[in-house]
């Protein structure tokens, strides 16, 4: 089972990678429901999961659904006092280019620096995990125009 979910998940992120979000979701939901089975509906190994498929419904525009999948991964996120800073990072990060897709630049912010902090926490300042949080956070602050911001998040990157 455990090797099934390995393949649905890297042919889902796999598809998410080259742009193809519509094709990513079959093979995440199929990742998540052997996942389920295998360790139980709460688990801490679902969140990525959730996380890949609310990323692919983003892409595809599905932004109702997409919120639905990151509500779920906040649930478990908050219901497991010992989940890592790494997934509560990419949880943030999920978040962050969520409130991007929806226009919410502030919010994106808010969740972008908390990405930063829990990957740093995690990874450590240098930490390539960490690179990707401030790129977002550099893009978000050049739509709002705050070049200073961006092109200071852009050099450390």
């Amino acid at each position: 089972q455990e090797s099934l979910i390995a393949v649905a998940l890297s042919t889902a992120q796999g598809f998410v990678w080259a742009g193809k979000p519509l094709e990513a979701i079959p093979a995440a939901r199929q990742a998540l429901r052997f996942s389920s089975r295998v360790f139980g509906s709460g688990s801490k190994q679902l969140v990525p999961i959730y996380l890949l498929l609310a990323e692919a419904s983003t892409g595809t525009g599905c932004l109702r659904q997409a919120a639905k999948y990151l509500s779920q991964a906040r649930w478990i996120v908050l219901q497991t006092p010992d989940c890592s800073a790494a997934v509560q990072s990419k949880l943030h990060r999920g978040l962050g280019l969520f409130s991007i897709a929806e226009g919410n630049l502030d919010q994106a912010l808010y969740h972008l620096a908390n990405d930063v902090y829990l990957a740093t926490a995690e990874f450590g300042l240098n930490s390539v995990e960490v690179s990707g949080g401030y790129f977002h956070m550099a893009n978000t602050f050049f739509r709002q125009n705050k070049m200073d911001a961006a092109n200071s998040l852009y050099t450390e990157v």
